[in-house]
């Protein structure tokens, strides 16, 4: 198969799961794009939004668009870390002698709906993050592999609700975008209505599976991006740095006035690694700088953390994203 087959290939199967999952959710196209290139590109992701938008609906059509195992955990303030990665049970055998065997818990999935995770406390949240680095899970000195493609979905409600515990920020950095789930407009309102106040509602069917995923994925990491591409990547978030020095750029003053912690390296690496898949989707054989500022609100909102300024002033993160993103120059090729 050639190159060009393979790029028509890739976008094909990204667009008929990208239909099969527009048959459940109406609408939230940015939303569903961030989820499938995620998915692409081996990370995680973390959708936020009030209770009632579709967040559960949307990981549940993505599950049944791709024939992969699911699994779903709900979490709530009891839920202990054995409850989700298992644990050594105490079996007997015919002959009446005792063993353990490990008996594994819901994390051992292909596809993963963490459901509300910020309602569990942190000690519980934390059992998820061997799993999103490692694609393991360790219990007592054994370690388990999980099955790839391992993809978490986790959904959360905003912060500022009760009952809820903020994400620590080692587990908030594994989430390759941090999604927001918006409310519907008029017309999408009744779309909804009329898909769901019916006797026989729409379903999905599974148009992809774990080799085509893994497939896809390799094809995508093997998309060229030239240096001053890859440069621009570094500078945005070398930009979210207040105390950054010696940069090609001017540092721009909301940076400095209003964060206090700016985003790590595996935001780099989402922007390139999610650049070189819409440059595939869009028919193109090497990510350009666009490609790199489209992704950069879903991949710094959950990696920037505000000051004392900045969150008494109310600043949203988003539009401090867009100012540093703008005031980024593109470096010379």
């Amino acid at each position: 198969m050639t190159v060009e087959e393979q790029v028509q290939d890739f976008c094909e199967k990204f667009r008929r799961v990208r239909e099969e999952i527009a048959k459940i959710i109406v609408g939230q196209q940015e939303v569903v794009e961030g989820v499938l290139t995620a998915l692409l590109a081996g990370g995680h992701v973390l959708l936020e939004g009030v209770p009632g938008l579709g967040k559960t609906m949307l990981v549940r059509s993505l599950a049944e668009a791709v024939h992969l195992n699911f699994s779903r955990i709900q979490f709530t303030p009891d839920l202990m870390p054995a409850d989700i990665v298992g644990t050594n049970v105490v079996m007997e055998s015919e002959t009446g002698e005792r063993y353990f065997e490990f008996q594994k818990g819901p994390i051992f999935a292909n596809v993963l709906l963490a459901d509300e995770i910020n309602r569990a406390t942190p000690k519980t949240q934390s059992a998820l993050l061997e799993a999103m680095q490692e694609h393991s899970v360790t219990v007592g000195k054994r370690t388990y592999q999980l099955d790839l493609p391992f993809f978490v979905l986790a959904t959360q409600n905003p912060i500022e609700m009760e009952g809820t515990y903020p994400l620590p920020e080692a587990q908030l950095d594994r989430f390759i975008f941090k999604l927001k789930v918006t409310y519907p407009n008029v017309e999408e309102m009744h779309e909804i209505l009329d898909r769901t106040t019916v006797a026989r509602e729409p379903r999905s069917k599974p148009v992809l599976d774990a080799e085509e995923i893994l497939a896809m994925r390799e094809l995508a990491l093997e998309v060229p991006i030239a240096r001053h591409v890859q440069a621009l990547a570094v500078n945005i978030v070398m930009a979210t740095h207040p105390d950054d020095e010696g940069l090609p750029f001017e540092l721009p003053e909301m940076t400095r006035r209003y964060i206090r912690y700016g985003a790590s390296p595996r935001a780099a690496q989402t922007l390139v690694v999610a650049g070189k898949i819409r440059a595939l989707l869009t028919g193109r054989y090497a990510v350009s700088c666009g490609d790199v500022r489209h992704f950069a609100p879903a991949a710094l909102r959950h990696r920037i953390i505000l000051n004392f300024e900045g969150e008494a002033e109310g600043i949203d993160v988003d539009t401090l994203i867009d100012q540093i993103v703008s005031a980024v120059p593109e470096p010379e090729m």
